[in-house]
């Protein structure tokens, strides 16, 4: 396996920056996907007054799904690349964006608890070294009856999603990758699917860290069976 974690992670993202919505863009149903799961945040009336966390912001394809199906909320991005930051502050439609360059893991030093109405993460998760300790800070981050959508690949646990999985990476994901002149960062990625949790498993951590009313939900295309929008709430009224 050729994982990365911690620095090398956020250095590869780095490296890998200046081509990474270019190669996203390629991938059927890639943005319609992300706004998809932000809208399953349900947030009513555009956001107006709420507070909007998106983590792991990357180049900002997930804050501009965000802010689609929440156009009047306040949106923070954090991102543990500064070179991924840096694409998604350029962008013309997410200048009223504050971004914040922090990995997940240092949430509790850089924001404070109940900062936050929403959170949505998108392809996060599988790329932390502690998925419970986040997403306990995430619970801790979110305001009582607080939502929380995430947006990963997560494979159903059929022997077809897993094979589909790595017949695409093998066959577009990973040589793709090498013409940016970063192959690790794409084997990362196959190699990260295939040992990250399924979904089943994944809206059993979600539980576990506390949320209420979890829900994995499917989505369409070539990435059923493949990525999940899992959705859940805090506990407790306003």
């Amino acid at each position: 396996m050729t994982l990365l974690r911690g620095d090398a992670l956020s250095e590869a993202f780095d490296r890998g920056s200046t081509a990474y919505d270019r190669l996203v863009a390629a991938s059927p149903g890639y943005h319609a996907h992300l706004r998809r799961s932000a809208r399953r945040l349900r947030l009513p009336d555009g956001g107006a007054g709420l507070r909007v966390l998106d983590l792991g912001c990357g180049t900002g394809a997930s804050t501009a799904a965000l802010i689609a199906a929440a156009p009047l909320a306040r949106v923070t991005g954090v991102d543990a690349s500064a070179g991924m930051l840096e694409r998604a502050a350029a962008k013309p439609g997410l200048s009223h964006v504050e971004f914040v360059h922090a990995p997940a893991e240092a949430l509790a030093s850089r924001l404070t608890p109940g900062s936050f109405d929403a959170v949505f993460a998108g392809y996060l998760f599988r790329n932390v070294e502690d998925a419970d300790a986040v997403l306990r800070l995430v619970h801790r981050m979110l305001v009582p009856s607080g939502r929380l959508a995430v947006h990963e690949y997560t494979l159903g646990g059929s022997p077809v999603d897993r094979a589909v999985w790595n017949a695409v990476c093998s066959a577009i994901i990973r040589p793709a990758g090498r013409l940016t002149g970063d192959a690790r960062l794409y084997r990362h990625l196959q190699d990260s699917v295939n040992t990250f949790d399924t979904a089943p498993e994944f809206a059993a951590r979600l539980r576990g860290a506390g949320f209420q009313g979890v829900r994995a939900l499917p989505l369409p295309g070539w990435q059923t069976g493949i990525t999940h929008t899992f959705v859940g709430r805090t506990a407790g009224q306003r």
